[in-house]
């Protein structure tokens, strides 16, 4: 059975965020567009088998059932709704940022 994804505020505000900085800092907007593009097709593919990405390690986010997808230099957080059949999206962010102290 499929999983519906769904993005959180939070979550398309990151998208938005990552767009923005990739569009206007780096002024290269065709990249942000495929960029943001790649990460959103990455998550959609976890309309299938979304536990096949570790919990994340620390507590008391592992005992939750967060989980981490890796997408190049990012990590989206998600949660797997097992009763409604949703997969949501808490975050996106840069990976090199300290993640322990964010989440």
């Amino acid at each position: 059975m499929k999983y519906d994804v769904l993005y959180t505020q939070s979550a398309n505000r990151d998208l938005q965020n990552i767009h923005r900085y990739i569009s206007v800092e780096l002024k290269s907007p065709e990249i942000a567009q495929k960029f943001t593009s790649n990460i959103m097709e990455q998550i959609e593919k976890l309309d299938e088998m979304p536990k096949r990405y570790p919990l994340y390690d620390k507590e008391p986010w592992r005992s939750r059932g967060l989980r981490k997808l890796i997408i190049g230099k990012f990590v989206a957080f998600y949660l797997v709704v097992e009763e409604k059949h949703h997969i949501v999206v808490l975050s996106i962010m840069y990976g090199g940022r300290d993640i322990d102290k964010l989440i």
